[in-house]
């Protein structure tokens, strides 16, 4: 099929635009100061024989954390000029941006629409600043009634994960790394290899000159806790943690081939959507039939690929979402990619470094991406976003050179709207007696010291309960890689479900 015969709906980005405003620099604006920045920056990379602007009649805002606005989509469109139009602004998630392109690539093939920008910033550490002062930040267009918190609690949160503390992503993330480790086999090997992937991700924004943290690392210097680099949640150090505080914006510039055509835009200043695919695991960590795995995950990227009519084999570069190792090595397993694989898995360099603007670094890695594949334009890359706990998940087949673009399988929209699967296990919020401990991990103190171990247990009928524990022989079991072998015995409390191992196990596993 010659490019003539190509469909000219099919989506391209033309202009790509970020920018990070790091510490010392220039103060950083309000967040739609940086979003109408960026867009017109974008809008500019275009190269263009006319303003893009006026023809843009899509624009997508990802869900803004640092602030919120009342109308934010509205407040840019006419910051920026733009005539009407579809609005939209994503939810919070790390998949929002390439829903948010999923969305605007639909339209453009049903030919509704010919040309979107999704745009996206966060200003952290300038908000930071004025919290610290006791000030709130005088930025424009406050939301009259802000909520809460970003996401619907009683949605997103069991009872029993509430009253256990299974709440934030460093430790959901934790958990699952953990139960990943001990269905592999509970090796040193992959302790190391997990080192070494975050050794990868430091090495990349290390070269990156967007990135918050440059300061390059050996990969024991990321992951062995120290006084200046404190256990989180194990076996997560805080400079394997992604890092939010920062102030950061890009944005995207998506036409179809025909608007590209008319522009002017050169070939090799464009890259195509070439496919994607968007599915979701159980919302609740104890509940997955796979604690170890995603197969949301491997539906997600299968399906990208498939829409592009490619095989993983076929693509030089990935840029895998990076907010904890273990989202990485979800990401290489779903993709059956070796951890010796020789491709870059970031050309951004993740969520820890980079830095983790809230729902938007996948704006980031795509803007990367396209730089990339224009300079190396017979590649092709793929690029995955998460959201929440490991529970959505977005991927997207991206190439200079165009191609069919098939609709691929797509488990719709962002909300959480579907129901349990047949295999989901029942979440128990009391349980006494004995259980195997499926994954655990111990959250530490903000010095450093640890607080209490946190486990997922497993009864003999397959259902799966909480359990927490703050003896010290519980939490040295597993913060010594001791837990996968011994048997836990559960005592329900009022509200948590009590942790504990057996002298017998813990002297048996002190032999070993």
């Amino acid at each position: 099929m010659t490019a003539t015969e190509l469909d000219p709906r099919l989506p391209c980005i033309v202009g790509t635009a970020r920018r990070t405003w790091h510490p010392g620099d220039e103060p950083a604006p309000e967040p739609l100061a940086m979003w109408a920045e960026v867009a017109r920056s974008a809008a500019a990379d275009a190269r263009s024989t006319r303003d893009p602007l006026p023809s843009i009649d899509y624009l997508g805002v990802v869900h803004c954390q640092s602030w919120a606005y009342d109308h934010p989509a509205d407040h840019l469109a006419a910051s920026l000029g733009l005539g009407p139009g579809e609005r939209q602004v994503s939810v919070l998630a790390g998949t929002a941006p390439q829903r948010l392109i999923d969305d605007a690539a639909v339209r453009m093939l049903r030919g509704e629409i010919s040309a979107a920008i999704v745009v996206g910033a966060e200003a952290f550490a300038t908000e930071k600043q004025f919290r610290k002062a006791g000030e709130t930040p005088p930025w424009s267009h406050p939301h009259p009634s802000p909520p809460q918190f970003p996401v619907d609690l009683d949605e997103w949160y069991l009872p029993t994960e509430m009253a256990h503390g299974v709440l934030p992503a460093w430790l959901t993330f934790a958990l699952l790394g953990q139960a990943r480790w001990a269905e592999r086999g509970a090796t040193a090997a992959d302790r190391q290899a997990f080192a070494d992937l975050m050794g990868q991700l430091n090495a990349v924004a290390g070269a990156n000159p967007d990135a918050w943290f440059r300061q390059p690392y050996r990969p024991a210097e990321l992951t062995t806790a120290t006084a200046d680099n404190r256990m989180v949640a194990f076996p997560y150090t805080k400079r394997t943690t992604a890092f939010m505080d920062v102030d950061m914006a890009a944005a995207n510039l998506l036409v179809t081939k025909g608007v590209a055509d008319d522009w002017g835009i050169p070939d090799e200043h464009r890259v195509y959507l070439r496919g994607w695919g968007f599915a979701r695991d159980e919302i609740h960590i104890a509940a997955r039939a796979e604690l170890g795995s995603s197969p949301a995950m491997r539906r997600a990227t299968s399906s990208a690929l498939a829409a592009a009519g490619l095989q993983v084999d076929d693509v030089d570069v990935f840029d895998l979402y990076s907010c904890f190792g273990s989202a990485v090595q979800f990401a290489q397993d779903a993709l059956g990619l070796d951890a010796l694989d020789p491709r870059p898995i970031t050309v951004t360099g993740g969520l820890p470094y980079h830095g983790g603007p809230s729902s938007n670094y996948l704006s980031h890695s795509t803007s990367h991406l396209v730089d990339h594949l224009r300079s190396h334009p017979d590649q092709i890359a793929l690029a995955t976003g998460i959201g929440m706990h490991m529970t959505k998940h977005v991927a997207a087949v991206w190439a200079n050179r165009p191609g069919p673009l098939l609709r691929a399988h797509d488990d719709g929209d962002q909300h959480w709207n579907a129901p349990e699967s047949a295999e989901a296990r029942a979440v128990l919020d009391h349980h006494d007696g004995e259980a195997r401990m499926v994954a655990a991990s111990v959250v530490h103190a903000p010095d450093g010291t640890p607080d209490h171990a946190i486990a997922v247990c497993e009864v003999d009928d397959g259902a799966r309960c909480y359990a927490t524990s703050r003896d010290a022989d519980v939490i040295a079991a597993i913060s010594e890689d001791r837990w996968p072998e011994m048997t836990a015995t559960i005592s329900a409390g009022p509200t948590v479900n009590e942790l504990h191992i057996g002298p017998k196990d813990l002297d048996s596993s002190r032999a070993s």
